[in-house]
C-alpha cells in the first residue's frame, strides 16, 4: 500500500524551520502512516535583506513564492507566522487552522540596558518594524531608530557587534528557539499591542482540502478566536508594513477583550479602542469587533497614518 504523503511547505530559516518542525510533528500525530516532510522555499523577503520591506512591497515577500507552490500543487499546506499573512485572502486558498500561540509579546534586549526606559538619551534601537520603531518614539522620542532585517542570529550579532544599543524582537520566536533568557524586558502587550496575531502560526491549505481530518487536530480555538479580531482590525486599517498598527486580544472568562492601536510613523499620535465580546459568540463576532475599533481609529486617525 502507498504511504501518503504530506509535504509541508516553509522558509528555510532557523525560526521559520522550527516552527514548522513543531507543526510536522503534530501532522505525523494526527495523521498516523502519513509520510510529513519539510519542503523549503525562498521568498524574496529572504532574500532582500538590506531594505525595508516598505520598500519593496510588503511583508506578503515573506508568504508569495509558497502560496504559489501550494496553488501549484507543489506542497500540500503551508506554515507562516500568522504575523506575516496579508489580510486579503489568497483566492483558492485558506487557513484551515491556527495552533495555539506562543507569548504574543515583543522582547527588549541589549547588551548593558535592563529596559527601553533605561535607554540613555539618543541611545540606537535596531528594528526593521514600522509599529515598533513607532511605538518606541511614543515613549522615547529621542532614540534613533536604527534599521535592522535579518533572521534572529543575524539581528544579535548585529547588536552585539555595536550596530545598535537595543533590539525588538517577537518573544515567540525566542521562545521556539530556546532563547527565553535572552530578553531583558517583556513588552506589556495591552499598554503596548504587539503586531496583529504575533507568536500564532497559519497553516494554510488549498480551499478543496480544508476539510482534511488531520487539520482539526491544530486547531485552538481561543487562538483562532483571538486572532480573529485582531486580523479585523487589520482589514480595517489595511495593515501592512506601512502602517503602525498593534491589537492585542485574550480569552479569559467566557470574554474576549480587545485593544488596538494606531500610530503615526513617528509615534507623535496615538490612537487606541478597546472592546469585549461573549467569546461563545464566535470568530465572525470577533473579526467584527475588531473592524469596529479599526473603523473607529481610522475615523479619528484619517490621513495620518501612513507614512
Amino acid at each position: 500500500m502507498t504511504v501518503p504523503t504530506i509535504r509541508i511547505g516553509t522558509r528555510g530559516s532557523k525560526l521559520a524551520l522550527t516552527q514548522s518542525g513543531h507543526v510536522r510533528d503534530a501532522i505525523a500525530r494526527a495523521a498516523p502512516g502519513a509520510e510529513v516532510v519539510l519542503e523549503r522555499v525562498v521568498t524574496s523577503g529572504d532574500r532582500i535583506q538590506d531594505r525595508r520591506l516598505t520598500e519593496i512591497g510588503g511583508k506578503a515577500l515573506f508568504t508569495k513564492e509558497i502560496e504559489e507552490a501550494l496553488l501549484e500543487g507543489r506542497i500540500d499546506c503551508a506554515v507562516h507566522s500568522m504575523k506575516d499573512v496579508p489580510a486579503e485572502e489568497v483566492p483558492g486558498l485558506v487557513i484551515a487552522a491556527i495552533p495555539e500561540r506562543e507569548d504574543p509579546r515583543d522582547a527588549f534586549l541589549s547588551p548593558v540596558h535592563a529596559s527601553l526606559e533605561a535607554l540613555p538619551r539618543r541611545a540606537r534601537l535596531g528594528t526593521a518594524s514600522l509599529r515598533r520603531a513607532a511605538q518606541a518614539l511614543h515613549r522615547r522620542p529621542d532614540l534613533e531608530i536604527v534599521p535592522l532585517r535579518g533572521n534572529v542570529d543575524t539581528r544579535l550579532a548585529k547588536m552585539e557587534a555595536g550596530e545598535a544599543d537595543a533590539i525588538l524582537l517577537a518573544a515567540s520566536g525566542l521562545n521556539r528557539l530556546g532563547l527565553s533568557h535572552l530578553p531583558r524586558d517583556l513588552i506589556d502587550p495591552v499598554s503596548c499591542p504587539p503586531a496583529a496575531a504575533q507568536g500564532a502560526l497559519a497553516i494554510q491549505v488549498r480551499v478543496e482540502t480544508a476539510d482534511a481530518p488531520w487539520l482539526a487536530a491544530l486547531r485552538h480555538a481561543p487562538t483562532m478566536l483571538a486572532v480573529a479580531a485582531e486580523r479585523g482590525v487589520l482589514e480595517v486599517l489595511e495593515g501592512s508594513c506601512r502602517t503602525a498598527i498593534g491589537a492585542h486580544a485574550v480569552v479569559q472568562g467566557g470574554r474576549l477583550r480587545l485593544v488596538a492601536e494606531a500610530l503615526t510613523p513617528d509615534g507623535a499620535r496615538r490612537f487606541r479602542r478597546e472592546g469585549e465580546m461573549v467569546a461563545s459568540e464566535g470568530e465572525d463576532a470577533a473579526r467584527e469587533l475588531g473592524r469596529r475599533l479599526g473603523e473607529a481609529i481610522g475615523i479619528e486617525a484619517g490621513d495620518a497614518l501612513v507614512g
